[in-house]
């Protein structure tokens, strides 16, 4: 059984609580919802780096059927210490504040920095897919196999013109909310970068970069919760089936993970020339190329793509060593 799979079913200890613990947990949610917009950079790495991995994903886990009946019996100080109610509040409030605290950033990178931006990301996320390729214990025909298996349905899945210019529907950013939201229990997976494959990550930033300037209206409101109910559904569903993957089929599981990472690189190639003219970035479409020359933008691009792929890689390495350090002082 992997790590996964036993932190899943493990019920969430008692933890002392004060407003320092308090502060401390919403400072790890800051840096998380700073690894989450960031394309290439996973939250539950970052979650693991700072020693908290084992109780979000705990915690996560007790949204079941015995949390329901505590609600149902009106037991409400029990439901609330069953799902460990104060580190979620705590650490929700800093992941929110870490989020918007970069989204304007990110946004600006990516409307008047793409082919640069695209090249850190790049880099990240071929560190990432390492990092997942690692986790597959052993690999044999039927690992490889699924390996390509999902590299050929993420090239065909990025190079499908729907995810180009996906519908503006309620359903669909339902869809990538849920999606999105399952990296939170998947370390090397990057939640920003699923948006990013489903055309949505410009305009989740977009939009809380205008309310954090004050341009707020209905619609923004309406997308950013239907979002947000799609992430709650994702961890309260969806992330039950991976844990479940995990626990039975995780080399499988993972290689597919990895194949998919490589594949949706595609997606992120730092060169990219805009077809035709769009006013509103949203709409803009772009066609791969390949320099036909070195230039100072191909050598600069390249040196990204390398920094990009050493600082998660790097991150891993700091998370393995909290790991064995906290494994020892046990």
């Amino acid at each position: 059984m992997t790590s996964e799979s036993q932190t899943s079913s493990t019920a969430p200890t008692s933890q002392p609580t004060s407003i320092a613990g308090d502060l401390r947990i919403a400072g790890c949610g800051f840096l998380m919802g700073a690894a989450d917009i960031v394309p290439g950079v996973s939250g539950g790495t970052v979650a693991l780096i700072l020693g908290i991995y084992e109780r979000l994903v705990s915690a996560m886990s007790q949204c079941n059927a015995t949390f329901i009946k505590l609600l149902l019996a009106r037991e409400w100080k029990a439901a609330a210490e069953h799902i460990d109610l104060r580190f979620i509040i705590a650490l929700g409030c800093g992941i929110v504040c870490g989020i918007g605290g970069l989204a304007s950033l990110m946004n600006y990178l990516l409307t008047q920095q793409m082919s640069l931006t695209f090249a850190v990301f790049t880099g990240m996320i071929l560190g990432s897919s390492v990092l997942v390729g690692k986790r597959v214990t052993q690999w044999n025909e039927l690992q490889i196999g699924m390996l390509l298996l999902g590299i050929i349905v993420a090239l065909r899945l990025v190079t499908l013109q729907a995810l180009q210019n996906p519908p503006d529907s309620a359903w669909y950013m339902f869809l990538c909310g849920m999606i999105g939201i399952t990296a939170m229990i998947l370390p090397g997976i990057s939640g920003a970068f699923i948006l990013l494959l489903l055309s949505r990550y410009h305009y989740i930033t977009e939009s809380i970069k205008g309310i954090l300037h004050g341009d707020i209206n209905a619609t923004v409101l309406l997308s950013l919760a239907v979002f947000a109910a799609g992430c709650l559904t994702g961890l309260l569903s969806f992330s039950r089936v991976l844990r479940w993957l995990l626990s039975r089929h995780h080399n499988s599981t993972m290689a597919v993970l990895c194949g998919f990472m490589i594949g949706s690189l595609y997606r992120l190639w730092p060169f990219q020339r805009e077809v035709g003219f769009a006013e509103k970035f949203k709409l803009k479409v772009f066609e791969n190329y390949v320099p036909d020359s070195i230039s100072g933008h191909t050598v600069t691009a390249t040196v990204l793509i390398v920094v990009g792929c050493g600082v998660v890689l790097l991150l891993d390495v700091i998370a393995n060593r909290g790991q064995r350090s906290d494994t020892a002082a046990g």
